[in-house]
């Protein structure tokens, strides 16, 4: 890429701030008692090399802590791995690493076991942090992990058990790690792949974990060119999809049309098929940019395992990206699912297949989808020029699926700064339950999560 893909909504914020007692328009709903956390790339400078490319960014954490109908902080704290403390002044934190590699984590931020880690994918260990989103150190769960981690993990409602797949580009496999409720890993298999494609998500159903084997793979080529994440678009390796059994580890491969998913919404059983929704997109990574292969789709496929026959349904075309879910219901079949649609991520991630111009505003809004899977409808919630959106995060409060909250950071440009918008998941386009005036812009970044006390 010609220009740093840090800019508009992606602008890195350049201090980390600690406020109390935010200012609050409407009334946080009282059972929300715990942090609402997301993580993304934040460079130290746009000078460094981690500004030229969108995944690189050292990783920072934005969070709000909400108890009792308060809002109790923000605060935003970089992933400190070594060379981050090394430039803030401060002594790097003792921990592992994997093959040398030691990386600000920059992806995902998730709870386990009463601990928060910041997650990323491709060979390198997550970040412990503190409560408060101080870094503790790098993990493996006590020598656990045999390798890196996974930016996307999946929990299993029934059991508690989180799983996730792991890839590194001097591999000859995959790793699928489960590690329990209590923070212990207690599975690791090894799944055979040829090329170290990339791994960014699966699935998960009660059945299978749902692996994808996609034509984006590591380039020797590309890395000796010096490009930043020598991934690339690659005619020469076929796309498939592995349900891979969760009792005996046996996989059963089948094809489908050359593709790639950053994102899975959701997937589960339904008899002997397996159905998994998720984002597609025609290609990505061609030439290892970023930003040339499409736009993105909300998808379903139907694969039938004995057949080896997918069948794929468009539930959505508009491009639309980060999809949420409650998920109570990870795995099993659901009705309702929350994706964004950000103008300032179209603008990073597929500008070249894109002519703004030329749509109409509603288009390339920043907008909020709620799905009704069973229905086929769609309800969207608009936010306005310079409000960049980010990912819907959904937080349960009833029994009903879609009885709960939809939490997002949402740009204010009339401030300026960022607000934490409470949206109920049943008023979907109603005002706001609540809206947390935070005192910083908050960048437009990857995934969070709700955390609950």
């Amino acid at each position: 890429m010609t220009t740093t893909p840090f800019r508009g909504g992606f602008t890195p914020v350049t201090e980390e701030i600690t406020a109390f007692d935010l200012a609050v328009t409407g009334r946080i709903p009282d059972e929300l008692n715990g942090r609402y956390l997301r993580n993304g790339p934040n460079p130290l400078s746009l000078d460094d090399p981690s500004a030229s490319h969108l995944f690189i960014g050292e990783g920072m954490v934005h969070g709000v802590r909400l108890r009792d109908g308060r809002a109790e902080w923000y605060r935003n704290r970089w992933v400190r791995n070594a060379a981050v403390a090394r430039r803030l002044g401060e002594e790097p934190r003792p921990g592992p690493t994997h093959e040398g590699m030691d990386f600000a984590a920059n992806t995902h931020v998730i709870g386990l076991a009463g601990r928060t880690f910041a997650t990323v994918e491709a060979g390198a260990l997550p970040y412990e942090l503190s409560y408060e989103l101080d870094t503790i150190g790098a993990c493996d769960f006590d020598g656990g992990l045999p390798g890196g981690y996974a930016a996307h993990t999946h929990a299993d409602p029934a059991t508690g058990e989180l799983h996730a797949m792991a890839y590194f580009f001097g591999w000859d496999h995959h790793q699928h790690i489960v590690i329990d409720a209590k923070g212990a890993v207690t599975q690791v298999r090894d799944i055979p792949i040829a090329d170290a494609p990339m791994l960014h998500d699966f699935a998960l159903t009660e059945r299978y974990v749902v692996i994808y084997d996609l034509p984006v793979t590591f380039s020797m080529a590309h890395a000796e060119k010096g490009v930043p994440l020598p991934y690339a678009w690659n005619d020469a390796h076929g796309a498939r999809v592995g349900l891979m059994s969760r009792t005996t580890g046996e996989v059963r491969w089948v094809e489908v049309e050359p593709c790639w998913v950053f994102h899975t919404l959701n997937a589960y059983d339904d008899g002997e098929e397996v159905v998994v929704d998720l984002v597609r997109y025609p290609q990505r990574f061609v030439d290892a940019r970023l930003d040339l292969g499409g736009t993105p789709t909300l998808d379903r496929w139907r694969i039938d395992p004995r057949t080896g026959k997918v069948d794929q349904t468009r539930l959505d075309d508009r491009a639309q990206e980060f999809p949420r879910m409650d998920e109570r219901l990870t795995g099993r079949a659901y009705r309702y699912g929350y994706t964004a649609a950000t103008r300032d991520l179209t603008d990073v991630i597929y500008p070249a297949d894109t002519e703004l111009e030329d749509l109409p505003d509603e288009a390339f809004d920043n907008t909020l989808i709620k799905h009704d899977l069973e229905d086929g409808t769609q309800e969207k919630r608009q936010f306005g020029r310079g409000a960049y959106v980010g990912e819907p995060v959904f937080v349960a409060s009833g029994q009903a699926e879609d009885d709960g909250y939809v939490l997002s950071y949402v740009n204010n440009p009339a401030r300026g700064a960022a607000d934490l918008v409470i949206l109920s998941a049943q008023d979907f386009t109603g005002e706001p339950v609540a809206t947390v005036h935070l005192p910083a812009r908050v960048p437009l970044g990857f995934h969070g999560s709700w955390i609950a006390d």
